[in-house]
């Protein structure tokens, strides 16, 4: 941030009178590296440091929060607004481990007799720990579903040192969030944004616990928004990633990125590895809405077509006709191709077939298989979709109604 300027160099020795010179200072801007060449021609009365005195340059604010000459800092600013209500997360739970089936075997069994073959399962305790926020004064705290998936017990530890037992209320696997509550009151509550006006390159910072280091802040820029699931590599998940720069690392899951304004517009949750740093959050947009769903109901209906999907290129219709049987060509250049059809599911009942490509949805040309998922998430389960596809050269118009999608 800038910074008051220091006080002015003693008066340099005396020069001749009438004597005209150019005086250059050049001057650091704090936090962006870039150098301002000034330029003044001085009267041969004043000094450096008169005309310093007199003629302060202009210097944009270049953080925000800054004002004048403050020292304030914005990171800190913010850290210190929301980081009562970051939470640690400690959740365990009982696996049972059943005997290989090697015991089983009679060569086993005759080699080296009964004894050697376990009587009981034996039974293991995995602990985890992940982060999360206080969205209300009451007790209620989002986090990651897969920092609290099959747990037995969950510990919820404040900032300030207090602990409470957790309770799930429910966490959907589909988008990767979960809403825990204690029981306690008057609880400081993260401030929540909106995802929806984020721009890449404003600020982001992570506040959580990784690897069990509680309240770690780590700062960097937004650096793309609306990344997809297969762009990440979790291909089962369905949301728009956050994509940022700021270090996500183990036991940050869960816990919330901030805007430079201190407000939540993500929550912590994936990073690809070897991936030099990259992390990605849920956009505080979606995580509300699958909140409150998990709040109200304890599980989230997501709707679903079955069908599995690839976005056609000229290279994948190649591929594709050089493969197929029977001379069963593709000949439209452009939109989605069903590879596979799920049994019993909506696209099965509507007559969709693998080899199918997909070119308009809902009235929307198609070209993207994400885009096709989009439409669907955002359809009601039981609303009709109408669809046109291209079916090896023959136009065909069908409707189909998404279901919700079976639970596993």
């Amino acid at each position: 941030m800038p910074t008051a300027p220091s006080s002015p160099p003693p008066n340099p020795a005396p020069r001749p009178r009438k004597r005209r010179m150019a005086t250059y200072g050049v001057l650091t801007l704090l936090g962006t590296g870039a150098l301002v060449l000034l330029n003044h021609t001085s009267p041969s009365e004043a000094s450096l440091a008169d005309w310093l005195r007199t003629e302060p340059p202009a210097i944009a604010q270049v953080l925000p929060g800054a004002t004048g000459a403050s020292s304030s800092n914005f990171i800190a600013d913010a850290v210190e607004r929301v980081g009562p209500s970051v939470v640690r997360i400690d959740a365990s739970r009982r696996v049972v481990q059943r005997s290989p089936r090697i015991f089983d075997d009679p060569f086993f069994r005759e080699f080296f007799g009964d004894r050697a073959v376990p009587t009981e399962p034996r039974t293991r305790v995995e602990q985890g720990t992940g982060s999360g926020f206080i969205i209300d004064a009451a007790g209620l705290i989002i986090t990651n579903a897969h920092v609290v998936e099959g747990a037995d017990r969950v510990l919820v530890t404040l900032k300030d040192g207090r602990e409470f037992a957790g309770e799930v209320l429910g966490e959907d696997p589909l988008t990767d969030v979960a809403v825990i509550r204690v029981e306690a009151s008057e609880l400081p509550v993260a401030a929540l944004g909106d995802a929806e006006q984020l721009r890449p390159g404003e600020w982001a910072i992570a506040i959580g616990n990784p690897l069990g280091l509680d309240n770690t802040v780590t700062a960097g820029i937004i650096s793309a928004t609306g990344r997809s699931s297969s762009q990440i590599r979790v291909p089962d998940k369905r949301v728009r990633f956050i994509q940022t720069d700021a270090a996500i690392n183990p036991g940050n899951s869960g816990g919330p990125l901030l805007n430079e304004r201190g407000q939540v517009i993500g929550v912590n949750t994936a990073i690809i590895g070897g991936a030099q740093g990259l992390g990605f959050a849920i956009p505080i947009n979606t995580a509300q809405e699958i909140a409150q769903e998990l709040i109200a109901t304890g599980r989230v209906e997501h709707p679903y077509i079955g069908i599995q999907m690839r976005s056609l290129t000229p290279a994948v219709r190649e591929v594709v006709n050089a493969e197929s049987p029977n001379n069963r060509q593709i000949v439209v250049d452009s939109g989605v191709l069903i590879l596979g059809i799920q049994q019993n599911s909506p696209a099965a009942r509507a007559g969709l077939q693998p080899g199918d490509v997909i070119t308009t949805l809902a009235g929307r040309s198609i070209e993207a298989a994400e885009t096709v998922q989009q439409i669907v998430q955002e359809t009601d389960i039981g609303e009709p979709l109408t669809l046109v596809l291209d079916r090896y050269g023959q136009r065909l118009e069908l409707a189909l109604s998404p279901a919700a999608l079976p639970v596993r």
